[in-house]
């Protein structure tokens, strides 16, 4: 299992920097923005679809620094009920599923999206409750409207390419939690399955453990983030954890993304590595960076000692006292 990293956080640092810096701290893959809310820091998806030695220099410098590349990020809203938005995003998905196929990349990673709450609405609206029934209603039209159809497109396109779509289950998307994953991929195929972020998982108060063993036994995880979250009892008691403070006003909020280990200890996360082996996952742990309580660089660098004792960098043998 490598320990990744999402490099949007070194977006400040040129690509060849940003690996260095990586590969000195014990980081064995790159999951590299590709357009929407990642951006294109580390490289120019357009030029590297069109520009056969643009991919080779970006190769020239992951061989350079043993780094291979776990997954092209491009998080934005595909559902969005502005056409331009929506087309943008589709564009983005798309054109990252081509781009990820000329790299020997086996997934892209991305949102599910978000739609309006009915055909004639401009604001994409997430519904988290059935009554009063217009919003029961609302979901319905973004479930079978909106999402499904589209999903269905977009996974026959991932699967000519025989990439995999791995899709962060987020609040304020479509798809926030588990059983919302599993219903869309039903809906479509098997190169539709979780990038599984469980900073947006612990402060809804879902079990991550049981969370990862309700998806991989669906093989249904295709990538993995390592982001922690931390529930600030002191505010969540007050005004639970639905929270619209500023991220930056961290003393006000319910919950914090943190930094791996100042969530949950490294108990936790060895916890989690071994639930994800026991479903079959054993790829890479992407590291996350939106701890606003540290830089990016010490935040990584905490995040990698955690993760580094506890991942398995070896296979399992027989079990020869079974």
């Amino acid at each position: 299992m490598d320990i990744g990293v999402l490099t949007v956080a070194l977006g400040d640092s040129p690509r060849e920097e940003a690996f260095a810096y990586l590969a000195d701290i014990g980081v064995g893959a790159v999951e590299l923005g590709s357009g929407g809310y990642p951006g294109q820091d580390h490289l120019s998806r357009e030029t590297l679809l069109a520009d056969e030695d643009a991919r080779e220099e970006l190769r020239a410098d992951l061989d350079e620094n043993d780094l291979r590349v776990s997954a092209l990020a491009t998080h934005n809203n595909p559902l969005h009920p502005d056409t331009e938005q929506a087309e943008a995003a589709d564009i983005e998905l798309r054109e990252a599923i081509e781009l990820a196929d000329l790299l020997d990349v086996g997934v892209v990673t991305c949102f599910s999206g978000l739609p309006a709450g009915g055909p004639d609405d401009a604001v994409p609206n997430w519904v988290t409750a059935p009554w009063p029934g217009e919003h029961a209603d609302a979901h319905r039209y973004q479930w079978e409207d909106v999402a499904i159809p589209y999903w269905q497109d977009l996974a026959e396109h991932a699967a000519d390419y025989d990439v995999d779509l791995a899709i962060e289950m987020h609040p304020n998307m479509l798809v926030y939690e588990p059983h919302g994953m599993l219903r869309l991929r039903e809906a479509t195929n098997d190169h539709v399955g979780a990038n599984f972020d469980p900073s947006h998982l612990y402060w809804q108060g879902i079990d991550v453990p049981r969370a990862i063993r309700l998806l991989g036994d669906e093989d249904a995880i295709n990538h993995v983030h390592a982001k922690d979250t931390k529930v600030y009892e002191a505010k969540a008691d007050e005004k639970g954890v639905l929270d619209t403070t500023p991220y930056d006003e961290e003393a006000d909020r319910s919950w914090l993304f943190r930094s791996i280990g100042y969530g949950h200890g490294e108990a936790h996360w060895k916890d989690v590595v071994s639930t994800l082996r026991m479903v079959g996952y054993d790829d890479v742990l992407s590291i996350e960076h939106e701890d606003s309580l540290t830089s990016s660089r010490e935040g990584l660098e905490k995040a990698v000692d955690v993760l580094d004792r506890a991942v398995f960098e070896t296979t399992p043998g027989e079990a020869y006292w079974a």
